[in-house]
């Protein structure tokens, strides 16, 4: 079975012939539980998330903030399995229709086997890999296998990221760039800066794939005012945290849903 990097493509192009930024969501496989995430990720398609990222707890998260590390050691102290990470994009996409990514760090896939990892993925509905600690140097295997299924493989870029390190993993990406909007770790911020939108364009230079920012974006303002200058629009933490603050179960959902339709709003440029 293929993977679905075409509807992630499809996704992208649509949002932008609506005249507006893609909404993509991240939460962590497994947190509070697996059941719960797999509902958490159903509540911000249905706020108005286009795509969603489910995380792959590790034990050294070292891109991610405090917030996203409280849940993946949640995740990672009730057992959660790769299984449950691929049932978890299996059971999102079969309920939803939207393109499902998985971001992870390398280590995980490389003990599972790269093209078991492939295979189950595509086989589960996925639409690709984020890949956030895999140098495009030492990709290849990653990426034959990937392409051979159907996915998509996003590398992330940073604002130290220099012109010809950029055209070089833009190169060797597929379905979108993750443009990282600073230097540091995921987690909500006053505002996104002002590298971001240099960065944006600096990646736009060397490659025609949709340039979408994550890292620092947690509110409707937020929102907008990446989405007037990227593709799509990256929020992770913002969501967790609803999650580890609720009361319960069914005010987490309820809260992480209003988000998505905030922001959902702030992606609509007009």
């Amino acid at each position: 079975m293929s993977g679905n990097i075409e509807l992630l493509s499809a996704t992208l192009a649509k949002a932008k012939s609506e005249n507006r930024a893609a909404l993509v969501a991240y939460l962590p496989a497994g947190f509070p539980t697996v059941d719960g995430a797999i509902e958490a990720a159903k509540a911000v398609i249905a706020g108005g998330a286009d795509i969603v990222e489910i995380g792959l707890p590790h034990s050294d998260p070292v891109l991610d903030g405090a917030i996203i590390q409280t849940a993946d050691d949640i995740a990672l102290r009730g057992g959660v399995k790769i299984a449950d990470v691929l049932r978890t994009v299996r059971e999102t996409h079969e309920a939803t229709g939207a393109p499902i990514l998985v971001m992870t760090y390398w280590n995980p896939i490389d003990r599972y086997g790269v093209e078991r990892f492939t295979a189950e993925l595509a086989e589960a509905g996925g639409a690709g890999c984020i890949l956030p600690d895999l140098p495009v140097q030492e990709s290849a295997l990653w990426r034959e296998h990937a392409e051979k299924h159907g996915l998509a493989t996003v590398f992330v870029v940073a604002p130290s990221s220099q012109d010809a390190r950029l055209a070089t993993i833009t190169a060797a990406g597929s379905g979108f760039v993750y443009a990282a909007s600073l230097m540091g770790v995921t987690g909500t911020r006053e505002s996104v800066g002002n590298q971001a939108q240099d960065l944006v364009r600096r990646t736009r230079a060397t490659t025609e794939l949709p340039v979408c920012v994550g890292l620092g974006v947690s509110n409707a303002v937020q929102a907008k005012e990446v989405a007037g200058f990227a593709d799509g629009v990256i929020v992770g933490s913002a969501f967790v945290k609803l999650l580890l603050d609720a009361p319960d179960e069914a005010a987490g959902l309820a809260s992480v849903r209003a988000l998505a339709g905030e922001l959902a709003e702030g992606v609509r440029r007009n």
